[in-house]
């Protein structure tokens, strides 16, 4: 007789079907949205160079937790209002200070250090 046994697989994690992408907090003016700009390498057609290009996302923000030149994790959602389709997941990763205030509609992976402006020394 063959053995009745059965063998208990662990369930495979229930998919939502919904998209999670990682960007750049670019604009935090609004209360509870953001917008998020992903930025992605695609291939041309007729030359092959890889060339940058650019999604702009705007995010729902409940808590209001994120801010401007943070990486964060954002997940498909239904439709919040006309252009906000998206829900934030987590930030990834905090912005190194609030002085990319006037970095807004920078290029989304621009480094702070790089774009800061010195501070100029008073001379008399």
């Amino acid at each position: 007789m063959a053995d009745t046994t059965t063998t208990t697989a662990a369930a495979p994690a229930k998919t939502t079907g919904r998209r999670v992408l990682e960007g750049i907090v670019t604009r935090d003016k609004t209360a509870k949205t953001r917008r998020v700009e992903v930025a992605r390498l695609v291939r041309h057609p007729k030359y092959g160079k890889f060339v940058k290009q650019r999604t702009v996302c705007y995010v729902h923000d409940e808590k209001n937790e994120s801010h401007l030149g943070d990486t964060v994790e954002i997940v498909e959602s239904r439709p919040l209002s006309k252009t906000k389709r998206w829900e934030l997941v987590k930030i990834v990763k905090k912005a190194p200070s609030r002085t990319l205030s006037n970095l807004e509609g920078a290029v989304a992976g621009s480094d702070a250090a790089a774009v800061a402006a010195p501070a100029k020394a008073d001379s008399k």
